[in-house]
């Protein structure tokens, strides 16, 4: 399983005189990780290198940087400290001293593999949707049963036959709910799971 962020993390490395500020941010989407990159970014510096991975997309960007000795180092922190939601930035303030393509990977890559290390970590669940039909003389049982299975109710209507709610709740969660509100209701209600689980 991995994790993302559970809040923003720094970490701040100077190495023969240049400083390397990490930052790192939990983001839900490409675009979250573009904007946070935007913000993060600090216009007096030499460069602002970054790298970010949702799922499956993932960008990096060396911004001047020599090709391969940043963005992908950062990526590398983040996949080898197994996060995924992540946007990472590290800002450098040039101190005079070249460091080489190897010390420039040691220095970005390291600066934001401890950034990561030191961050509060935050598991990723795999959330399920699921449909619930049931009688209104059902409800108060469905009801109390979605706090037992961390249930949270994203939608409800309600029509002739009775209550339809749209649920999430975390999928290893699901089978529990479903054979208990078979079980309290004598198999009345009706569960359909909605495809495709997400990570929250």
């Amino acid at each position: 399983m991995t994790d993302t962020l559970a809040a923003p993390a720094s970490h701040l490395l100077e190495v023969r005189h240049s400083r390397f500020l990490a930052r790192a941010e939990p983001v839900d989407g490409p675009a979250r990780a573009m904007e946070y990159i935007a913000r993060a970014a600090d216009a007096d510096a030499t460069h602002n290198c970054w790298a970010w991975r949702v799922g499956q997309d993932y960008r990096s960007s060396d911004d001047g940087e020599p090709a391969g000795t940043a963005g992908r180092p950062i990526l590398a922190a983040i996949d080898g400290q197994g996060y995924d939601r992540v946007a990472v930035v590290v800002t450098r303030w040039y101190g005079g001293i070249k460091l080489g393509a190897g010390g420039l990977v040691r220095a970005y890559g390291g600066a934001a593999a401890e950034c990561l290390r030191l961050a509060t970590r935050q598991p990723l669940v795999a959330m399920a949707d699921l449909e619930v039909a049931c009688a209104f003389e059902d409800l108060g049982t469905v009801h109390s049963a979605l706090a037992a299975h961390a249930a949270e109710k994203t939608g409800e209507r309600f029509a002739a036959d009775g209550a339809h709610l749209s649920l999430r709740l975390p999928a290893h969660q699901a089978a529990a709910l479903q054979a208990r509100l078979r079980d309290a209701t004598r198999d009345r209600v009706r569960v359909h799971p909605t495809p495709t689980p997400e990570m929250h």
